[in-house]
């Protein structure tokens, strides 16, 4: 069966947006791209709070409930997509390593999905994180690591010196 996900996992600034944008260039096939950062905008701006998400002076996320709440939901969404017949990029940061793979393993249960490690050098990071502009300083260096931890990858790739295009050919031939 062909694979009808890939799943990016990566910190903050580690390049998955640009990943994702070369690699529904190349594929054969139309891929649909959805991100996390997208579903951060598509909640009310009177849920950032740290009740629900909100980011620390340091640039660590903070999670809650009604968060959680919301973002099953889009995860179970996401799911009926792939199942209607579609196949997704999806763009994703673990906060909780390992136990947010497990939360993107239950609800993809049956389907062929390619698990990606996206990782970058903290330092390299955080310059992007300055170029950008949009992000709380301290994001990039905090996740950097932590996203990774305990996930299991079929492919991990580095965006420290190497450009998207190379990292989503590299993803594209385990396709």
């Amino acid at each position: 069966m062909p694979k009808q996900v890939i799943v990016l996992n990566g910190g903050s600034s580690a390049g998955k947006s640009g990943i994702v944008r070369c690699l529904q260039a190349i594929l054969s096939d139309p891929w649909l791209a959805v991100g996390v950062d997208r579903l951060i905008e598509a909640i009310p701006v009177t849920m950032r709070s740290p009740e629900s998400i909100d980011v620390a002076a340091d640039g660590t996320v903070i999670v809650g409930p009604e968060f959680d709440r919301l973002q099953d939901a889009w995860m179970a969404g996401v799911a009926a997509t792939v199942r209607a017949g579609a196949h997704v990029i999806i763009d994703d940061v673990f906060l909780g390593g390992a136990g947010s793979q497990q939360r993107w393993r239950d609800v993809l249960d049956g389907l062929d999905v390619l698990w990606v490690g996206v990782r970058c050098d903290a330092e390299v990071a955080a310059g992007r994180e300055i170029a950008r502009g949009d992000r709380v300083r301290g994001m990039a260096t905090a996740q950097a690591d932590l996203v990774h931890r305990g996930v299991v990858y079929d492919v991990e790739v580095d965006t420290t010196h190497t450009e998207s295009i190379v990292c989503a050919k590299t993803i594209a031939a385990r396709l």
